[in-house]
């Protein structure tokens, strides 16, 4: 074996040894919080991925769209015939659209019903609250409110929060952050998004 080889094994038996000693301190099952955020693109891709994750188990999900709901969806078209998940979608698509707060706020209290509703289910394995960080900036949504909410869900059920500027509290609660970092983006050169790759 060549001195190469040799240091390799070791460092490899060294990084089991530390995964292996990690694995066995992680001794507590409890569903997660996990916050996809920052200015990079894919966090609600990300969140897409751990939802066609858990239908793959057969759990139940609920997914809150607040801001991409009427926009084309690759993952929403492809997973909405299974029984498993739930999609209650904002009605008016981009705020930078509608441009009119007090219809954006009836809109979105409107589908925070919904998600309430779905974070107080014990059926309900996995909640995705796609883009609410946007409805917690503009003042759609107070802080408290949301926090509750997540507070009191059932143990075993899990949360997804995406979206740009996560509030401080979320961060603060979250069990996992994730923060995904812009180094080159496409749509800045000119480049439009594309079916299939971007949505």
């Amino acid at each position: 074996m060549s001195d190469r080889d040799t240091r390799h094994k070791q460092s490899m038996q060294k990084l089991k040894s530390h995964v292996d000693d990690k694995v066995a301190a992680a001794t507590e099952q409890r569903g997660l919080m996990m916050v996809f955020t920052g200015n990079g693109k894919g966090k609600t891709t990300a969140a897409w991925g751990t939802v066609t994750r858990a239908l793959g188990y057969g759990y139940r999900v609920g997914v809150i769209q607040f801001i991409k709901g009427q926009w084309e969806c690759g993952e929403r078209e492809r997973l909405i015939e299974d029984p498993n998940l739930e999609v209650a979608i904002m009605g008016t698509g981009f705020t930078w659209e509608t441009q009119n707060r007090e219809t954006d706020t009836a809109a979105c209290r409107e589908v925070w019903v919904e998600a309430e509703r779905m974070l107080a289910d014990p059926e309900v394995y996995l909640v995705v609250l796609d883009e609410i960080t946007y409805m917690l900036k503009f003042g759609y949504l107070d802080i408290e409110t949301v926090r509750r909410a997540i507070e009191n869900r059932p143990a075993e059920q899990s949360v997804i929060i995406t979206g740009r500027n996560a509030h401080r509290d979320l961060l603060a609660m979250a069990d996992t952050v994730t923060e995904m970092q812009e180094v080159r983006h496409a749509f800045n050169a000119g480049v439009q998004a594309r079916r299939g790759i971007d949505y």
